[in-house]
Parts: structure tokens; C-alpha cells; sequence
């Protein structure tokens, strides 16, 4: 089912910033830039700015995705990832930025694709305070309760990940 793009009001900052746009057909977000050039040392975050700003309509937000590109070659990872753009925020939008990368700077250049913005509908909601939630199958399991990684898989209760270091320095 093909839906109706939703229009969205987008002011720039910056007059020589592209207008954000999908690479591809049927990807979720567009791309974000910066405006501005920096280097960051391994461990170092920065704010960059995108040169835009945008006016969703209400019952929407946008939401600032790290580009998996920039993660797998150079270990830049977003620190609020995802970062929420309110319907109401008509400031411009920045980026929070690190470099997870233990050895290697990271150069950014003006122009240089940094995030994604994927807008999506959401739900406005009603709390209702009750003294018992209703009972479910996962109930208060968290944390990992699904298992999925060898860290934690298959060892009974205690502190999982004391014995898998005890196991490492026995090899």
C-alpha cells in the first residue's frame, strides 16, 4: 500500500545546505549534513549543526538516526541516538556526534552526510495510574532476558558477566 507522502515545512539556515532527500526508493530517512567542518579525536563529541530547521505537522515527530556507514568505517555513533525533533521545535537541527574509534581521528567537511531524519507519526497518550499492571509473558523480564549473545547465554543466575571475564582468564 503506496501512502501519500506527509508535507513538511522546512526553512534553511543555511542558504548553500541542500534540502534533505532519500537516497533510495523506500528509505525511511533522509540525509543530514553538516554545515560546518571538524575533527574529532578518539573519545570526542561534538554538536554539528544541519543548516535546517523544519515544521512538522502535530501528531508527528522527527527522529535523528546514526548513519550505519559512518559507524562500521569510522566508529562515529550518536550520543542521544535516536534524537527527537518535537512537532513544535522550529529551532535549527543539530547533531550530537562522538568518535567510539580508540586510536583514529575523524574528519568531517562541510557538506559531509552525518545523520538521517526519519518523521514518523505518534500517538499522543492518556496515563492511567493503577495499583497492578496486568500480567503478560515477558512480564518484568529485561536486560538481556531474551538472551542472544554468547556473554550472557546459558549461564544460571549470579553475576553473568563476572564469570565469563573468571572464564577468559582461565584460557
Amino acid at each position: 500500500m503506496t501512502r501519500n507522502p506527509v508535507d513538511v515545512l522546512i526553512r534553511r539556515t543555511d542558504p548553500g545546505v541542500p534540502i534533505p532527500s532519500y537516497g533510495h526508493p523506500g528509505d525511511a530517512g533522509v540525509d543530514l549534513v553538516t554545515t560546518e567542518a571538524a575533527e574529532l579525536a578518539p573519545g570526542e563529541r561534538a554538536v554539528l549543526p544541519t543548516g535546517v530547521s523544519v515544521a512538522l505537522p502535530d501528531g508527528y515527530a522527527a527522529f535523528v538516526h546514526p548513519r550505519s556507514g559512518l559507524a562500521a568505517r569510522c566508529g562515529v555513533a550518536l550520543v542521544n541516538a535516536p534524537g527527537t525533533v518535537d512537532a513544535g521545535y522550529r529551532g535549527e537541527i543539530k547533531v550530537i556526534v562522538v568518535n567510539l574509534d580508540p586510536r583514529e581521528s575523524v574528519r568531517f567537511e562541510r557538506f559531509d552526510r552525518i545523520a538521517q531524519l526519519v518523521v514518523q507519526q505518534v500517538e499522543k497518550v492518556r496515563f492511567h495510574e493503577v495499583a497492578e499492571l496486568p500480567g503478560s509473558a515477558r512480564a518484568e523480564g529485561g536486560f538481556g532476558s531474551t538472551g542472544g549473545h554468547a556473554a550472557v547465554d546459558g549461564r544460571a543466575g549470579g553475576n553473568r558477566y563476572a564469570s565469563v571475564v573468571s572464564d577468559r582468564e582461565g584460557q
